[in-house]
């Protein structure tokens, strides 16, 4: 018989209550038979209980445009945008991470994802990575934080050590601290200047956060990313002029947006990416004001990559 250490069996029992506590970790007695379903009814269940996620994340929306256009002021001063977190929480940061080069044409270091356990955790659970609140602060240290850096912990549970551990680190080093979680009063939205806390009730599966909880991220993590960009200049209405034309189907989706946003030939749309090396936002530039590729780099590079901006330069 192995005996658990008391300190460990306290801490146990310290946590099972604190879990006890949490919305995201409700048992749901009138779905115990759920594995009894016919897999269209459950298939149902799910899609209707994912259908509410979107009115928890609504409810947050001021909270979100707030963090927002703090992580706007400091990705415009040169600053990074740093995701944090465990799991699937620490997974999402990542996936969203990941997505900003090709999307935006940001530099693989101006958007970064950092997880409990390392590279290792994105793909396989690391154990007892998620607890290490000094993994959290060296994880963080390797990044060189400033003043203008934002440090964004994910945690579904809002009490997750490694994330409440970076938003603490992050903000007593002076960064812009965002804490998403979906429970309230959580101890990672009090960490941080901007607490986010998407309440999105029990799961389907109890404690399973990868559902409801996981929607609601991806969802707000989408938001921070994709408006901070907009932001900053990054699209030209609704359409993505950074995108970075790295295989054959975004070189179609290059020429595609050129043409919408100018209404030029195919012809002209062509030679004006040939002239800009392919960059989506200074063909625009060349085509809408009339002028050559390096005029139109000097009116971006002025103009802080803001397209409309360069425009109203040319037209001045």
């Amino acid at each position: 018989m192995t005996l658990v250490p008391a300190a460990d069996a306290v801490e146990s029992g310290r946590l099972r209550e604190q879990l006890a506590t949490m919305t995201t970790e409700a048992y749901r007695p009138e779905l115990a038979d759920i594995d009894r379903l016919p897999t269209l009814d459950i298939a149902r269940f799910m899609n209707a209980e994912d259908a509410t996620v979107t009115t928890a994340v609504a409810a947050r929306l001021p909270e979100i445009a707030a963090a927002i256009d703090g992580v706007t002021a400091r990705m415009a001063r040169g600053g990074r945008l740093v995701y944090a977190g465990a799991g699937t929480a620490g997974r999402l940061g990542i996936l969203d991470a990941s997505e900003c080069p090709p999307t935006f044409n940001t530099d693989p270091a101006q958007v970064v994802g950092l997880i409990a356990g390392g590279p290792t955790a994105v793909v396989s659970a690391v154990e007892g990575a998620e607890d290490r609140e000094d993994a959290a602060r060296a994880d963080l240290d390797a990044l060189a934080l400033t003043a203008d850096d934002v440090v964004v912990g994910i945690s579904a549970s809002g009490r997750t050590p490694y994330a409440v551990a970076a938003v603490r680190h992050a903000r007593a080093l002076g960064a812009l601290t965002v804490g998403l979680s979906c429970n309230e009063d959580s101890a990672l939205a009090a960490a941080a200047d901007h607490g986010i806390e998407v309440v999105v009730g029990p799961e389907t599966l109890t404690g399973s956060t990868r559902l409801k909880a996981g929607t609601a991220q991806k969802l707000v993590l989408n938001m921070i990313s994709t408006i901070t960009m907009i932001k900053l200049g990054k699209t030209y209405g609704n359409l993505m002029v950074d995108v970075r034309a790295s295989n054959e189907k975004l070189k179609a989706r290059a020429h595609r947006i050129v043409s919408l946003a100018t209404g030029a030939r195919d012809e002209s749309v062509e030679t004006a990416l040939a002239d800009n090396d392919g960059e989506v936002k200074n063909s625009i530039l060349t085509l809408l004001a009339s002028v050559d590729a390096p005029t139109a780099a000097r009116l971006l590079q002025d103009a802080h990559g803001h397209l409309r901006k360069a425009l109203k330069a040319a037209a001045a």
